[in-house]
């Protein structure tokens, strides 16, 4: 049995982060257990989730974080555990504020970085990024 679809595609705060998402060299969009997901070869965000047994934050970004950062990120209140994947080292952000666009390109880059091929990141470092790095 499918999981039923979570996402809307004509919801703006998808929209914006496809642009971003999919501005990073082979990026991909792939619907998985019923959300969009961004991927360069391995998956490096999902459009929404949610805490386990806790709030579900539709409209969020879930990345990979580098070890080094998640003690800062987890202090800020817009930064959440999510369900499923945090124990692989995921974090998700709510969008469902005013988002800093910048910082979610940010986010996005550092967590491709961590999956994608070394060709992949060359391209990366040679230009070939969301505007929102520039």
């Amino acid at each position: 049995m499918p999981h039923p679809i979570m996402f809307s595609d004509d919801d703006p705060v998808l929209q914006r982060l496809r642009g971003i998402a999919l501005a990073f060299p082979d990026a991909t969009e792939v619907v998985a257990h019923g959300r969009p997901t961004f991927r360069g070869g391995k998956m490096f965000g999902m459009y929404g989730g949610g805490v386990k047994g806790g709030p579900r934050y539709d409209a969020s970004i879930l990345f990979k974080v580098e070890q080094s950062e998640r003690t800062a990120l987890e202090q800020d209140r817009r930064f959440f555990f999510p369900a499923y994947v945090g124990a692989y080292g995921w974090l998700g952000l709510d969008l469902s504020g005013k988002p800093d666009w910048t910082e979610v390109a940010e986010l996005l880059d550092t967590s491709y970085r961590m999956i994608a091929p070394k060709k992949l990141i060359a391209r990366l470092d040679a230009g070939e990024r969301p505007a929102e790095l520039d």
